[in-house]
């Protein structure tokens, strides 16, 4: 009898969940927690009132915990393989192609993070877009095969 608490096989979700989804669920992950923590730091920033101005700190710091979740959240269900993660994981892609594009014509400091940001979103576009993904999230293409009766 063995004394390990823990079994040496991974669960049978983790062992059927192909590797392009754990790679996205792993890039919204990333994003939402980025969106979380930084709407955490404006807001912290805005109530202790290191910033110029506190109400707009406090409100955007609000709205970027609030946008952090629905990566998360989608992050989670594609690790559960649930068919509904894929469009919020596709919205979070395309959502941050602005921003990388808004970063990139900016100066200085800014440009490498619009780099880091633009490939995190366009390899997050590759996964979640591509036929594998809708195929092994069970998601139907097109009209019904089904004949006519």
């Amino acid at each position: 009898m063995s004394t390990e608490a823990t079994p040496s096989t991974p669960a049978p979700s983790a062992a059927k969940r192909p590797t392009r989804i754990t790679a996205l669920a792993g890039v919204n992950a990333l994003e939402g927690a980025a969106l979380a923590l930084g709407g955490l730091y404006l807001l912290i920033a805005g109530l202790l009132g290191k910033l110029e101005s506190t109400q707009q700190a406090e409100t955007v710091g609000i709205t970027l915990v609030a946008l952090g979740a629905i990566p998360l959240i989608a992050a989670r269900g594609l690790l559960l393989l649930r068919s509904w993660s894929r469009g919020p994981a596709l919205i979070t892609q395309i959502m941050a192609l602005p921003v990388a594009w808004t970063l990139l014509r900016s100066q200085g400091g800014l440009i490498p993070l619009g780099i880091v940001v633009a490939v995190v979103a366009v390899t997050g576009l590759v996964l979640a877009l591509n036929p594998a993904t809708t195929r092994d999230l069970g998601i139907r293409r097109g009209p019904s095969t089904t004949p006519d009766a």
